[in-house]
């Protein structure tokens, strides 16, 4: 199935689970902490500036964003984790939100799940990768702000992350940069083959 990932449109936001889409499209969930540059990502993917909000304020997204694209697939963006500033009864229901999705059988295709390349994933990093794993659908780790490292210091990040998210051999993980735009043929080369290209 080729894909125009410049075809995309807002679909709508789901703030409860009865509002989850739920006809037979694949869906490319994205995942990451909050200050991560998940829309950063999604954005330069898509080739748009600013489609996906890029919050000055991290953890803005608190609903489940859906974005059609092409007509043939979804980008489910989910809320931003582990941001200090939120009410615990935010997070709460945020994380209730969370559990409904990945609790409902075949909604998730693929899960993108974004971490910082400078950094050893968090706790909530791991986690969010067993929620994905949990689900049976494979998944794709992103390590973005790839620009910010020397190049001596890449394959020892990568090698960490690898190593704390216990991803096995056959995992991806792609070196990314949302600024520059590396890694993106690769990623949407990725999800085009996670969703049955």
């Amino acid at each position: 199935m080729a894909i125009n990932f410049n075809k995309a449109e807002f679909v709508l936001s789901a703030v409860k689970a009865s509002t989850f889409i739920r006809d037979g499209k694949p869906q490319v969930t994205f995942a990451g902490r909050s200050n991560v540059g998940k829309s950063s990502v999604i954005n330069r993917l898509l080739g748009r500036k600013n489609f996906a909000r890029v919050g000055a304020t991290p953890g803005k997204t608190n609903q489940i964003n859906y974005f059609d694209i092409d007509g043939k697939i979804y980008f489910t963006d989910l809320p931003g984790y582990g941001y200090a500033k939120v009410s615990k009864e935010e997070r709460d229901r945020w994380g209730r939100l969370m559990e409904s999705y990945f609790a409902e059988p075949d909604l998730i295709t693929l899960g993108v799940l974004i971490v910082d390349a400078r950094h050893k994933p968090t706790a909530d990093d791991v986690t969010m990768c067993d929620w994905f794993k949990g689900t049976g659908c494979p998944v794709i780790v992103v390590a973005n702000k790839l620009d910010k490292l020397k190049k001596s210091e890449i394959e020892p990040n990568l090698a960490r992350i690898r190593e704390t998210l216990s991803l096995d051999e056959g995992a991806a993980l792609i070196p990314f940069s949302a600024e520059k735009g590396i890694g993106k043929a690769e990623l949407l080369a990725a999800i085009g083959d996670g969703c049955g290209k």
